[in-house]
């Protein structure tokens, strides 16, 4: 029937009533898709001042006019000042615009000071800043590890401590994190057992751990603020001093037996060398012995020894075996 009326209709009909509907259809991309006409209503009855140029700007520039006017009208009712630019340059540098908005409404409400430009900070060095005002209104409790430490007098003591932080909002950005302030505090538990005299004493005061661990300040250059340190749980472990004795004796005992058997080994060859040489000596006296008889006899031939004396070198030599013989081979006589 439409089909039929407009075929019926004047050309010029025609063209006008296409014409409307183009404007339509223009007006309603325009104030529906490009302009988020509803959302500008309601950040003008909000108090938000922004003009619909910048609505358009955003777009264009692919950024969601909802998120920003949806912070700024959250802002503007909490009465927190925020411009739409800065919060589009958060977004655009790949912040979160509601996380920044949130703490900084939390943060005006427990009279934390934190503007926008610092929160913004925060939240691009990749720190959650609201979670960071959480923790300056509810500090937060971490507890170390298991931390031996040996005292003076050798016993081994075991503690554990629950440390107390609340987030100082002026170092988040550049501070360390958590695992610094525990490496922090259980080298402070191992400083303060081992300069303690007897292990009784922190036995007995198991503060004066936690005291002298706060006095060294060991939130300096970190994100946070330690307001305590409390001792959880302290045990006494082994005895370390008698077992370093032990080892050590242990230690000298090996040294000892070794350096006897060098002594040991060296007296053998020592030994040996001499027994070499008492061989060699009685090779070249053997050697000797044989070339007397061919002395005598070239003394009996040559006339350089008679034969009387010949006979008295014997007699005394017969007699020098029979004392010998006599004595013993000890030298004593027998009886």
């Amino acid at each position: 029937m439409l089909t039929s009326i407009i075929g019926a209709a004047p050309v010029g009909t025609t063209v006008a009533v296409g014409a409307v509907i183009a404007i339509v259809v223009f007006l309603i991309i325009l104030f529906g898709v490009v302009i988020p006409l509803p959302l500008w209503i309601a950040a003008v009855f909000s108090g938000v001042k922004i003009k619909i140029s910048s609505l358009i700007g955003m777009r264009l520039r692919r950024v969601p006019p909802q998120v920003i006017l949806t912070a700024m009208i959250q802002a503007v009712k909490a009465g927190i000042p925020v411009d739409s630019d800065s919060l589009e340059a958060h977004y655009l540098a790949g912040g979160n615009v509601f996380r920044v908005v949130f703490s900084l409404v939390a943060a005006d409400k427990a009279n934390i000071p934190l503007d926008l430009q610092r929160a913004t900070a925060i939240d691009l060095a990749g720190r959650n800043v609201l979670d960071a005002v959480k923790m300056c209104v509810n500090p937060k409790i971490i507890e170390t590890p298991l931390v031996s430490a040996v005292a003076k007098d050798g016993i081994q003591l075991k503690a554990i401590a629950r440390v107390t932080v609340r987030a100082n909002i002026d170092r988040l950005v550049g501070g360390a994190g958590e695992e610094t302030i525990l490496a922090r505090v259980g080298e402070g538990i191992v400083t303060t057992i081992g300069s303690a005299t007897s292990h009784k004493s922190v036995l007995e005061n198991p503060d004066l751990i936690s005291k002298g661990v706060l006095a060294k300040g060991l939130d300096a250059g970190t994100a946070f603020e330690i307001l305590s340190i409390d001792i959880a749980d302290v045990d006494v472990g082994n005895n370390i001093g008698a077992e370093l004795q032990m080892a050590q004796a242990n230690a000298d005992k090996d040294i000892a037996q070794a350096k006897a058997e060098e002594r040991r080994a060296m007296a053998v060859a020592n030994e040996q060398e001499m027994k070499a040489k008492i061989r060699e000596m009685e090779a070249k006296l053997v050697d000797a012995e044989a070339e007397i008889p061919m002395a005598i006899s070239e003394s009996l031939a040559s006339g350089n020894l008679g034969i009387m004396a010949y006979y008295k070198m014997k007699n005394i030599m017969a007699d020098t075996d029979m004392r010998q013989s006599i004595a013993g081979p000890d030298g004593k006589s027998k009886k």
